[in-house]
């Protein structure tokens, strides 16, 4: 990866010196500051000042010589040695724009249109239009031309619900309502699922060097191994969580579970006079706002507790708005980076391990019970839910209350 902040010091300091210097002595100082900096200081030099990436390797053999070269007086005059490329093809930085943007300034039917326009495509397809060009010059007219290599970047969210915002300003609002009443508010989703077992996992920690651990080549689950499913719950007002993790299935029944456990570990010991509960949660999987069996299993939970819990869904397609997203998830996988998962004991070690500087705390616990797919919900027992919908959005935000305090 290029180091801007090297090239521009490199750049700096050649300007100092450069009307000072002649062509024997640029060379020879273009070779020693690409010799200091070390793999990667011939581009990075042969950017900064212009000096061709030859004329620095030439550099670099004298400076290796033992002794002054034997012809150290002369000096080209000026203007003499080869013409660059561009003086010699003066069209060729038209056709390589053109190549790399056919869309908006070149040919729609490029040949390149539909393929990886790396160096060598380009230099290939340069020399088939009857150019004499090299990968290392169209690389170097590349920047000259102000393209650099370039990733994706996520921004695109697609249509968004036109009542997005408004759905974003009444959670924050009722939020901020229950805390000022000293009500308990949690985030709740489900992480993604990890395979157990030795497999690769992202990142690098510090190791013995050339002792990298050694992990399957292909990641197939293992059948007696399975996977781990993080369900958790985050406290916005503590800065805490619990999270389960189960082996089984990530439904409704699962989902309820951890917020009963969390609630009997920790909830009820932060929050010993609540009366309610807000649930922020996002709009689909194992708490959907259209799933019958996540308020059957809340329901329960609200008459178990006594507490009248609120739900708050995110708007379709706004997932990473849910705060337990970059409050808790981001520092598990961070905390967990380049470790294979090798066992059950080894994920719960490792998210009840899990702190920040702001003083996150985080509780996990195996969930070894079994949550069938596909339970269905009767008509007449989702009717008995105490189910009261907001006034706004009542699809999303509802609250179901506890059936003793209700009678």
């Amino acid at each position: 990866m290029r180091n801007k902040g090297m090239e521009a010091a490199v750049c700096r300091r050649f300007a100092r010196v450069r009307k000072l210097l002649n062509e024997r002595q640029r060379r020879l100082w273009g070779a020693a500051e690409a010799e200091v900096l070390g793999y990667g200081g011939v581009s990075t030099v042969a950017r900064a000042t212009k000096i061709s990436r030859r004329a620095i390797h030439v550099g670099l053999r004298e400076l290796q010589a033992s002794g002054a070269p034997q012809d150290a007086g002369r000096i080209r005059r000026p203007g003499a040695g080869r013409k660059s490329l561009t003086a010699t093809q003066p069209r060729v930085k038209a056709a390589l724009d053109a190549l790399v943007e056919p869309t908006s300034r070149g040919d729609p039917q490029s040949p390149l249109r539909w393929t990886c326009r790396s160096v060598r495509r380009l230099a290939d397809e340069l020399q088939r239009q009857g150019f004499v060009i090299g990968r290392q010059k169209v690389a170097d007219l590349l920047h000259e031309l102000g393209y650099s290599l370039q990733a994706n970047r996520k921004t695109q969210e697609g249509a968004g619900h036109p009542d997005r915002n408004a759905q974003f300003e009444y959670i924050n609002r009722r939020v901020k309502a229950l805390q000022r009443r000293g009500q308990p508010v949690i985030s709740v989703d489900t992480k993604k699922k990890e395979l157990v077992g030795n497999f690769r996992n992202g990142g690098c920690e510090w190791r013995p060097a050339g002792d990298p651990p050694e992990v399957r080549v292909h990641d197939f689950q293992d059948p007696e191994r399975g996977k781990a499913i993080p369900y958790g719950v985050y406290d916005l007002t503590n800065n805490e969580a619990w999270v389960s993790v189960g082996v089984h299935h990530d439904t409704a029944a699962f989902a309820v579970q951890t917020i009963r456990r969390w609630w009997r570990k920790m909830g009820c010991k932060r929050f010993p006079d609540a009366e309610e509960l807000l649930v922020t949660a996002d709009g689909g999987g194992s708490n959907s706002a259209r799933c019958k069996l996540w308020k059957v299993a809340l329901q329960a939970f609200a008459d178990e507790t006594g507490l009248k819990v609120h739900v708050c869904h995110f708007p379709p397609g706004t997932s990473k708005w849910n705060k337990i997203e970059h409050r808790l998830f981001c520092h598990i996988t961070r905390n967990w980076r380049g470790q294979p998962l090798n066992e059950l004991e080894i994920i719960v070690q490792l998210i009840g391990r899990t702190t920040t500087r702001e003083g996150l705390k985080v509780h996990a616990a195996l969930d070894r019970r079994n949550y069938p797919k596909g339970v269905k919900v009767a008509d007449d027992e989702f009717a008995t839910i105490q189910l009261q919908p907001a006034k706004f959005h009542g699809d999303w935000n509802y609250t179901v209350a506890p059936r003793s305090r209700a009678a």
